[in-house]
C-alpha cells in the first residue's frame, strides 16, 4: 500500500482531530474523578455509587479511546515508513540529496547555536 502526499496530509489532519478528541475525553475523565472525590469526601450511599459509576464509565471509555489512538498511530507510522521506503527505492539519488541537504541545514543550525552560546 503506497500513500501519496494528499493521503499522508489527510492522515495527519485525522491524527490531530483524534488527539483533540483524546484531550477532550481526558478532561471529562478528570472532571468526573474530581466529582467522585468531592462526593466521597462528604457523603456516602447513593450519591457515591452514582459518581463512581460515572467515573468508571468515563475511565473505560478513555482507555478504549487511548487504545484505538495507539493502534491508529502505529498503523500511520508503519504506512509512513513504508511510503518512505518505497520513495527511497524509487528515487535513491533524490533521497540521498534530501538527506545531504537536511544534514547541512541541521549542521548549520547546530553550529550557529553553539557559537551564540559562547
Amino acid at each position: 500500500m503506497q500513500m501519496n502526499a494528499r493521503e499522508l496530509e489527510a492522515d495527519t489532519v485525522g491524527a490531530r482531530v483524534a488527539t483533540a478528541r483524546l484531550v477532550r475525553d481526558f478532561k471529562v475523565l478528570a472532571a468526573d474523578m474530581e466529582q467522585l472525590l468531592k462526593v466521597t469526601a462528604s457523603q456516602t450511599g447513593e450519591h457515591v455509587a452514582q459518581a463512581r459509576a460515572k467515573a468508571e464509565e468515563s475511565l473505560q471509555a478513555w482507555k478504549a479511546r487511548a487504545a484505538d489512538l495507539q493502534d491508529m498511530a502505529l498503523t500511520k507510522t508503519r504506512a509512513a515508513g513504508q511510503a518512505t521506503n518505497d520513495y527511497v527505492h524509487a528515487s535513491p539519488w533524490q533521497a540521498i540529496a534530501i538527506g545531504a541537504v537536511t544534514g547541512l541545514v541541521l549542521g548549520s543550525l547546530i553550529a550557529r547555536g553553539g557559537a551564540s552560546d559562547a
